[in-house]
């Protein structure tokens, strides 16, 4: 079974600096585009950034230039170097994967089950 799970969520001063990390685990052919999204309290899911298998990035305009995304295709990891922190950016941050498992040879889009981000003013 596939799955992604996140790591370094947590509470942190403004123009502070986090880091989250997002594994992928399970029986996988391969893993295609990988990104990063966030869901604040009575808002919809928003794009953060995304980064292809050969390390093309995209970057929401709101995250641009403190935000870094980054991806290990042997260790099928995806990390978002988050600085510069503001209290906006509190949200549920979530990794999400276009990944082929074996079982199905089939790409499918999954999300992980997200980690807290929370940056007090």
């Amino acid at each position: 079974q596939v799955q992604l799970v996140e790591s370094g969520g947590g509470l942190v001063q403004a123009v502070g600096s986090l880091r989250l990390s997002c594994a992928a685990s399970g029986s996988i052919n391969s893993i295609n585009t990988m990104g990063w999204y966030r869901q604040a309290p009575g808002k919809q899911r928003e794009l953060v950034a995304t980064i292809t298998r050969g390390r093309n990035t995209n970057y929401a305009d709101s995250v641009k230039d403190r935000f870094t995304i980054s991806r290990d295709n042997a260790k099928r990891t995806v990390d978002l170097q988050m600085n510069n922190l503001k209290p906006e950016d509190t949200a549920v941050y979530y990794c999400n994967g276009d990944i082929r498992p074996w079982s199905t040879m089939s790409i499918r889009n999954y999300w992980g089950q997200g980690t807290q981000v929370t940056v007090s003013s």
